[in-house]
């Protein structure tokens, strides 16, 4: 009891000085640490590590919610990992299909009107999967004010590849020319069309690079690495993490 009222009283302390105007719109989060979470556990089922996971994500949707963030993007499953054990990633798949048609009726999402939105190769997903992604998108398809996009079956470089991929046909279709070919163009075709660029990109579990996660969209994000597994990630990392944000110097380049 105790020490939860101190933990609580920290939480607060550190989060005081967090400035709303310099708050970012929009963080990435590479959700790293359920496998190791679910060893250093002894005999816990990886899967199970990764459910934990779910609850983490919820709460860092919370956590976002609290702190004014619109656009939440997290790395759920690279198609790299299409080459985990079998059971494994047959847990991952009933445990997309389970959450998303949970996303259906939850009063949380629809109360502070977030939109689901899945990015990746989609076409790589067993069809029980896509169906749930696609009544999840669908049941909150008309909200605007927060977004919760899910990188599922993605990598960063085939991103950019199917992006040139569709430039290009058009350039021989005659829709655009080769001189129509810019960055924001690319930006265009990119499976995040439309979406803000990455304010802050957050990686979990002491990790330091970017594993292939928004290669192309990063390229002005600020990077923060934390060394708590994704499982046991608390508000207070979130915290940190946001504070080490705002204490940046963001020049662009300038």
């Amino acid at each position: 009891m105790a020490e939860n009222i101190l933990y609580r009283i920290y939480e607060w302390y550190i989060s005081r000085d967090l400035v709303p105007e310099k708050m970012p719109k929009h963080v990435a989060i590479i959700m790293d640490g359920n496998r190791r979470y679910s060893k250093l556990q002894g005999n816990m089922d990886v899967v199970k590590g990764h459910e934990i996971g779910v609850d983490t994500l919820e709460k860092v949707l919370d956590w976002s919610i609290d702190f004014g963030i619109e656009i939440i993007t997290a790395y759920a499953f690279s198609t790299e990992n299409f080459n985990r054990p079998q059971h494994e990633v047959e847990g991952l798949m009933n445990l997309f299909v389970i959450n998303f048609k949970k996303i259906v009726t939850n009063e949380k999402v629809h109360k502070h009107e977030v939109k689901i939105k899945v990015v990746g190769r989609t076409e790589l997903l067993p069809d029980n999967v896509k169906e749930a992604i696609k009544e999840a998108e669908e049941a909150t398809a008309h909200y605007n004010k927060r977004l919760l996009n899910l990188a599922i079956g993605y990598d960063g470089r085939l991103e950019i590849i199917d992006s040139f991929k569709k430039i290009i046909k058009d350039v021989q279709d005659g829709k655009i020319s080769i001189d129509d070919v810019d960055e924001d163009l690319v930006s265009k075709n990119l499976y995040t069309e439309g979406l803000d660029d990455p304010n802050l990109i957050i990686r979990t579990s002491g990790e330091e690079r970017l594993s292939g996660f928004l290669l192309w969209q990063s390229s002005y994000s600020e990077l923060y690495f934390c060394e708590t597994l994704w499982p046991e990630l608390r508000k207070v990392d979130f915290i940190r993490a946001i504070r080490s944000y705002q204490a940046r110097d963001r020049r662009f380049g300038a």
